[in-house]
């Protein structure tokens, strides 16, 4: 989100400096190869990496926060990304020392659910930090207006910003992913593109495609993603699949990027995510982007605009729900085209960086504005 914003940023005339870490994700893989402690322009802007240290597990980082603070006068507002985490809960609280107004982006944390994981050591983390950051926060940015509704304020009153996030259309794509995967010409493409995580509702889905295997249902089915997080989870699906009538006809990819996931995108027939849980659904906006119609569960929130739009079908977390609306898909793949057209016409027109760009801008404005009043 961070490096699609940026630049459109920056071309609507925006003065952006991201700060960051050297981190390269968790278990114990390398720093990332770059240059520390200097400034970088790409695509306009500029990003700085900072090394962590102490607390490399926790992406935590000193020289981030002296930065921040020695050069937080020169900034008119700061836009801090998570919470619960210790640099950007330091990093809000530099912004109050130094009077530098900045906006929360909670990505999904404040859900209930998400808060029950960890109970007690977030409910001390929120005593100890993390009420007073959102107390002191000039808004709260949230993606969809489910996740505003559903989010825990730990009694603080907040202004709340629900602006969705963006997606980048795909360029022309030539690489040919049916040929490179196998699958056959003829059979629809369902894709799962998306983390390997407990909350996607992958045993939902598995279940659910086998009940349709079974019924002689057509299909091949597509799984691109990976858990480095959670290699025992991720091995438990991949051998479900294995173990079931649906090897004969699944894909597992792996992690994809560039040409090969914009090919799965505009080639599948079907995008499909019965989460448990999403703040917003970031791939389903990609998919929607590609022309793909999606399949989601009422839990990923942005489905009441996959409603309005039919850019779509809705259901509930459970494997009967995700039956009914994949065969109901499958069976009419005509049906499919016209949700995918829907669905491309939608995500250009409300998840385009360009729009985007000027509500947060006109935010910025707005919170500027204020404390310069008060």
């Amino acid at each position: 989100m961070v490096l699609g914003l940026a630049p459109a940023l920056a071309k609507a005339g925006v003065e952006v400096t991201i700060l960051t870490t050297d981190s390269n994700g968790d278990n114990g893989q390398k720093p990332l190869d770059v240059p520390l402690n200097i400034p970088i322009k790409q695509d306009g802007y500029e990003i700085i990496y900072f090394r962590c240290a102490p607390f490399r597990r926790y992406k935590f980082s000193l020289g981030l926060l002296k930065f921040l603070k020695n050069n937080a006068k020169y900034s008119d507002i700061a836009h801090i990304h998570a919470l619960f985490s210790p640099i950007s809960s330091a990093a809000a609280i530099v912004c109050r020392q130094q009077n530098l107004p900045y906006i929360l982006r909670p990505l999904g944390t404040l859900d209930p659910s998400d808060l029950r994981k960890k109970k007690q050591l977030k409910q001390l983390y929120v005593a100890l930090l993390e009420r007073r950051n959102l107390a002191g926060a000039s808004a709260i940015h949230f993606t969809s207006e489910q996740e505003a509704k559903i989010s825990s304020r730990f009694g603080v009153i907040t202004k709340d910003l629900v602006i969705p996030l963006g997606v980048i259309p795909p360029k022309n794509n030539t690489e040919n992913i049916r040929n490179k995967f196998g699958i056959d010409n003829d059979k629809p493409v369902v894709l799962f593109m998306s983390r390997i995580d407990r909350k996607k509702g992958l045993e939902l889905l598995i279940p659910a495609l086998q009940k349709l295997s079974i019924h002689g249902l057509d299909f091949h089915f597509v799984l691109a993603g990976t858990n480095p997080q959670d290699p025992i989870y991720e091995q438990k699906i991949k051998s479900e699949i294995e173990n079931s009538q649906l090897k004969s006809h699944t894909t597992i990819t792996g992690f994809v990027t560039g040409e090969a996931k914009i090919s799965l995108l505009e080639t599948a027939d079907l995008f499909v995510l019965p989460s448990y849980y999403e703040n917003f659904g970031i791939a389903v906006a990609e998919a929607m982007v590609a022309g793909t119609p999606v399949v989601i569960s009422d839990q990923v929130h942005i489905y009441q605009q996959v409603l309005d739009s039919e850019s779509g079908w809705v259901g509930t977390t459970d494997v009967e729900s995700i039956v009914r609306l994949l065969t109901t898909a499958l069976s009419n793949l005509q049906e499919c085209q016209r949700r995918g057209l829907n669905a491309q016409k939608y995500a250009l027109q409300h998840f385009s960086w360009d729009a985007i760009t000027q509500q947060v801008i006109q935010a910025y404005r707005e919170i500027v504005v204020e404390n310069t009043i008060f």
